[in-house]
């Protein structure tokens, strides 16, 4: 049924669940799992300035967020091998993914480039409600523009 899914992660209670989930149709349908995180950009919360007044994030900020994906994904990982999945991993085959951009942008597009026919995902991951509503959900961006079904775990 569901041959490729993707799993967006970011280490959020939320996104654990989902995994369960993923790993259960995986299971039964003999499916591959993507895991994908997602480095986000930097935008400072500051008042509305010109562009060229804005602080630019350093080299630093990126390498530690990207090393805090590389982090979630491998106990992501190692959490499946001590688990051995509750015996559900022996048809499943697991890929992970980083990239940098807009969260739900590096989603969409990675359910173009993976031909993936199924998103399993947390309902919401570790942003505030103030962020949630001041930027908008990734979820609900993925839900309303994604052409394959979108599995919701809250």
């Amino acid at each position: 049924m569901y041959k490729k899914i993707l799993l967006p992660i970011d280490g959020s209670e939320n996104s654990k669940r989902a995994a369960e989930h993923a790993i259960d149709i995986a299971d039964i349908s003999e499916g591959d799992i993507t895991v994908l995180f997602v480095v986000e950009p930097y935008y400072p919360k500051l008042p509305v300035l010109p562009i060229s007044t804005l602080p630019t994030p350093d080299e630093n900020y990126y390498i530690e967020v990207r090393e805090e994906g590389k982090k979630i994904i491998k106990d992501f990982e190692n959490q499946l091998k001590e688990n051995q999945c509750k015996g559900k991993c022996k048809n499943v085959h697991i890929n992970s993914l980083i990239k940098e951009g807009k969260s739900y942008i590096e989603i969409l597009n990675t359910i173009d480039e993976e031909k993936v026919d199924l998103v399993v995902m947390g309902a919401s991951g570790r942003h505030s409600a103030l962020d949630r509503f001041t930027l908008g959900s990734v979820t609900e961006r993925v839900i309303r523009e994604a052409r394959v079904p979108v599995m919701v775990i809250p």
